[in-house]
């Protein structure tokens, strides 16, 4: 039998063990034919192997900063996702996480998909955000309400740094062509303006919404979670349910809570199949429209508002507003210089640099 070493140290393997392993050997047979008995006598495939408990609660950390994120009007979970190196990760597993029970009613290979799931990451990143929002729903909400200057100054410091870690995740050579970078700078802006009308909209609020209304609101939500500098929890301010799904959250209601979940269920699973296709095939674009929508998601932090969204002058505060902002900004660029320097930064499906483990067989 031969093999082929494949090795790539910008993945950086060992991460998911407790020795180094930068390179893994690959069969190079040909296929086998279609005589071959491939169903239940082929070699198992090698499981994912353990990362290390650093990796794990670096990755609990992660998810608990998109759980505060997505507590915060006009902040992004997704934004979050991508600053730390694990957005197109996330996209992908939660999309294999979605096949397993289509595959399992169409009796599809419900096993591969399974094994396509990260699940390292996704479940260290899923328990830090369930502890986070249900930890410090209370205390942002009440931060947010009534610090409204120095957290949408905090917050607006970090989205305008957070702008260009999507650029800088632009593959070389991308947009090399002048009609490639017209189009994209095209691109750019409309999504910077439909993000900045959106987040001019009027905000209501209602005390006591319908469970249909919930779920609605929820499906559409979930959908800017996935999405760098969409705000799901700024949506829900603005159709009037920010405050009733906080206190649902810190008051344990259930009920609300089991129809709020099921309809970000739904949602979810509509619309992360179409954005891992987006980030896989069309990488570039994703991440110049995840650029324009972070640049357009300021309006909604901009400092200085009236209760219903309306911009305000400059107040006399606008020294600790300034500090605040400058703070936030140094606090999102810190991060994302150490996660890049770190060999972390967040693959593209696709290229070079990404990797399934299912696609290396047991070498033996």
């Amino acid at each position: 039998m031969q093999h082929r070493v494949f090795c790539d140290l910008d993945v950086g393997y060992d991460r998911y063990a407790e020795k180094s392993v930068p390179c893994l050997v690959m069969s190079t047979n040909p296929p086998a034919t279609a005589s071959a008995d491939t169903s239940d006598t082929a070699e198992p495939l090698a499981p994912p192997l353990r990362p290390r408990p650093r990796t794990v609660a670096g990755d609990l950390a992660r998810g608990a900063l998109i759980g505060v994120a997505e507590t915060v009007p006009g902040v992004s979970g997704g934004t979050v996702a991508l600053v730390t190196g694990i957005y197109t990760r996330l996209i992908a597993s939660a999309k294999h996480v979605l096949d397993v029970p289509r595959m399992m009613l169409t009796r599809g290979d419900w096993r591969s998909a399974a094994r396509d799931v990260e699940w390292w990451l996704l479940i260290p990143v899923a328990i830090g955000m369930a502890l986070a929002v249900i930890s410090i729903a209370g205390v942002m909400e009440s931060f947010v309400t009534d610090q409204p200057v120095n957290s949408k100054a905090l917050f607006m410091g970090m989205i305008a740094m957070s702008v260009v870690i999507p650029l800088l995740e632009i593959r070389p050579g991308a947009l090399h062509a002048p009609s490639s970078r017209l189009r994209a700078a095209a691109l750019f802006i409309v999504m910077a303006a439909a993000t900045f009308a959106l987040t001019s909209l009027p905000r209501g609020e209602i005390s006591d919404p319908p469970l249909t209304m919930v779920f609605g609101a929820a499906a559409i939500a979930i959908c800017a979670l996935v999405l760098p500098g969409v705000s799901g929890s700024f949506f829900l301010l603005v159709v009037g349910l920010y405050a009733p799904t906080m206190a649902a959250v810190d008051n344990g209601d259930l009920t609300y809570l089991a129809v709020f979940g099921l309809g970000a269920l739904v949602g979810l699973a509509s619309f992360v199949r179409i954005l891992e296709k987006l980030l896989r095939n069309h990488h570039t674009v994703a991440m110049v429209s995840a650029a324009g929508l972070l640049l357009g998601s300021l309006r909604a932090l901009w400092p200085w508002q009236t209760d219903e969204g309306q911009v305000m002058a400059v107040g006399s505060d606008w020294p600790a507003a300034l500090a605040l902002f400058v703070l936030g900004a140094a606090v999102v660029g810190v991060v994302a210089l150490v996660q890049r320097r770190a060999g972390r930064a967040d693959p593209a499906p696709g290229s070079q640099r990404s990797f399934s483990f299912d696609r290396y067989a047991d070498p033996s």
